[in-house]
């Protein structure tokens, strides 16, 4: 081991991959926190939400000095799900004189006749709602959202994306919250799927986001810990929002960046994880890394825009460095993805006298228990949702690792982005709706290009490794290798490549 020392290009490259390793170690680890957490309160709070909402049943049966409510749905060509959404929210029970429905329609294409029709359908049943268009799309979707709270006349702002269908009852629960806690400045809903089974790739995504909103953000509410409203399917207290400075349109994740501003200035959250919101998941692959690549661009954007706040305010150590995890979490796709590149060098650089360390140490002691910790969470949440049915539902969980390993270079290009860019620009995730009226494209790229040829370099590393007998690497190895080359393939098919 000494000659690996003295060469500085294996030195170079055996450390870089190192803090990769150990990167991943402690966020692997932190997941056995989360998880523990859950375990610990994952049931703190369901006899006392439903004795709230039970509370104010009467109030709402009365309809007297009811607040009035605004529900904004942010639109931008959406033709497929659009009528949708507004008839769903329409339909919530809620005196209409009291529920002024905003639609902030920032379209430029077709959604415009059809939101218009649609608002003068329900405005001549008796709704009150309201059709918002600016003259540009400053500040994409949070630009909308400010204009349109500048005219809305609501004490609550409820929110839902256009693929998005609110129960009837979602105001009933939800309101109750915030009228028991004079301090909850944001109630925030589970997403639901309707379109889970829809492929494979449907349903890799709703066992992550049910991973999410099941564990993750259970644990964070429960505990004490920094949550985040994720955009949709919530109502925040207007106070909340404007003592909190309003919506901001420097980052892609507006939604994550003002949850961190009003829960600093001292707003409690709330999840109700019972209030199931339906929603689509992206159907293609193109659709769905659009999506992930915005989401961990804008939540490293967010880091570097709050964190430096967060460690300067008077709050417990363990919550400070539990935010940093959550909005540095996407980072951990950069990591990735170097290993992926780095293991080759990594075989060439160490020569046979460091093939052991790196086998038993690097590999074993680094890397599997980082691995195992978010599919453990994933098992836990499945058994909790569908305890009869929970072993048949994990069938997915092999393909979830696949796909999460194969988007790791488009989210490792994202957090670059967020990290060192200053690039606000939101690309919406198109939706396909039921009815598919219209086809909407994701801007084509070279990243599926590259997908491929790391597919093919991490085949090639497998070849070398079972030339050198190092067979212990291969099944991680192997992963990569399917995973960029799924989401490579399936990329280029969908781009007509």
């Amino acid at each position: 081991m000494t000659s690996f020392f003295m060469n500085p290009l294996s030195l170079f490259v055996f450390v870089l991959y190192t803090s990769c390793s150990l990167l991943l170690l402690l966020y692997g680890m932190n997941t056995y926190l989360v998880l523990f957490l859950y375990l610990r309160k994952r049931n703190a709070h369901l006899e006392s939400d439903a004795a709230t909402e039970a509370q104010f049943v009467q109030h709402f049966a009365d309809r007297e000095d009811l607040p009035v409510v605004t529900t904004q749905i942010p639109l931008y060509n959406e033709i497929n799900v659009a009528e949708r959404v507004i008839r769903a929210v329409a339909a919530i029970d809620y005196p209409s004189a009291c529920h002024e429905i905003q639609i902030l329609d920032d379209s430029d294409d077709e959604t415009c006749a059809l939101v218009d029709q649609v608002a003068a359908d329900l405005r001549a049943q008796g709704h009150w709602i309201e059709v918002f268009r600016r003259e540009d799309r400053t500040g994409y979707k949070a630009g909308a959202l400010e204009a349109g709270m500048a005219v809305c006349k609501g004490e609550y702002i409820a929110i839902f994306d256009s693929d998005f269908i609110p129960p009837a009852d979602f105001l009933r629960r939800t309101l109750a919250h915030l009228w028991a806690d004079e301090n909850c400045g944001m109630v925030q809903a589970r997403w639901d799927h309707v379109n889970q089974d829809h492929s494979w790739l449907t349903r890799v995504q709703a066992m992550g986001i049910d991973g999410h909103f099941v564990i993750e953000q259970t644990a964070r509410n429960r505990n004490g810990l920094f949550m985040n409203f994720c955009g949709t399917a919530g109502v925040w207290r207007r106070e909340a929002i404007d003592d909190s400075g309003g919506w901001q349109h420097d980052t892609v994740t507006e939604d994550l960046d003002l949850s961190y501003r009003a829960q600093m200035r001292g707003w409690r959250f709330h999840y109700l994880p019972t209030l199931r919101v339906p929603a689509e998941l992206p159907p293609t692959y193109s659709a769905f890394k659009s999506q992930q690549y915005r989401w961990a661009k804008g939540t490293l954007q967010t880091a570097r825009k709050l964190l430096p706040t967060v460690w300067r305010e008077p709050m417990p150590l363990f919550k400070k460095l539990q935010a940093t995890v959550h909005l540095t979490r996407y980072g951990l796709n950069l990591q990735m993805a170097l290993i992926a590149l780095l293991v080759l060098p990594l075989i060439a650089t160490l020569g046979e006298s460091g093939v052991w360390f790196y086998r038993s140490v690097l590999f074993l002691s680094l890397l599997v228990p980082a691995a195992i910790g978010p599919s453990l969470g994933y098992v836990v949440c499945q058994y909790q949702e569908h305890p009869d049915v929970w072993k048949q539902r994990l069938a997915v969980l092999p393909f979830l690792l696949i796909v999460g390993f194969g988007i790791c270079l488009s989210n490792g290009k994202a957090v670059l982005a967020g990290m060192f860019g200053n690039d606000s620009t939101f690309v919406r995730t198109p939706k396909a709706g039921e009815t598919s009226l219209k086809s909407y494209l994701v801007k084509r790229d070279w990243m599926p290009r590259i997908e491929m040829f790391f597919a093919v370099y991490c085949a090639f590393t497998i070849a070398v490794l079972c030339y050198l007998g190092q067979y212990a690497l291969i099944p991680f190895v192997a992963v990569y290798t399917l995973g960029f080359g799924v989401v490579g393939s399936k990329g280029l098919a969908e781009a007509g490549i």
